[in-house]
C-alpha cells in the first residue's frame, strides 16, 4: 500500500509541476519522501538486500530533492518509473510468498539462469 502511496504522491507532484503550482509540486514531493523515508526505517539490516534497498531509496531521495528544487519533471518521471518497478517486485515477492517455498525456490532458480 505505501508504494502505491508513494506513487499516488509522485504523480499528483507531476500533475501539479505541469500545472505549474509549485506550493504543491513541493508539498507531493515530501509526502513521496517521507514514505521512502518510512522504507528505509524499517529496513531489516540483517537481510543482505536491505543494503541494496537502502542505497536505492537513498538515490531516489536525492533525486527527488533535485526534482523539488529544480522543479524538473524528467527527475519526477525517474522516480516513478523506480517506484513502479519496486512496486511490482513486492507484488510479485508476495504471490509467491504465498504459493510456498517451492515456488520462492523456482523463481531463485529463473533468476541465475
Amino acid at each position: 500500500m505505501l508504494y502505491e502511496g508513494a506513487l499516488k504522491f509522485c504523480n499528483q507532484a507531476m500533475v501539479a509541476l505541469e500545472q505549474e503550482d509549485l506550493e504543491k509540486t513541493s508539498n507531493y514531493i515530501c509526502k513521496t519522501q517521507e514514505i521512502l523515508r518510512e522504507f528505509q526505517i524499517t529496513l531489516d539490516r540483517n537481510q543482505e538486500i536491505s543494503g541494496q534497498l537502502n542505497a536505492l531509496y537513498d538515490y531516489l531521495l536525492y533525486r527527488l530533492t533535485q526534482a523539488n528544487i529544480r522543479k524538473d519533471l524528467k527527475m519526477l518521471e525517474e522516480a516513478r518509473l523506480h517506484l513502479r518497478s519496486l512496486r511490482d517486485t513486492w507484488k510479485e515477492a508476495m504471490k509467491l510468498a504465498k504459493q510456498g517455498p517451492a515456488a520462492a525456490n523456482t523463481a531463485r532458480t529463473r533468476v541465475q539462469v
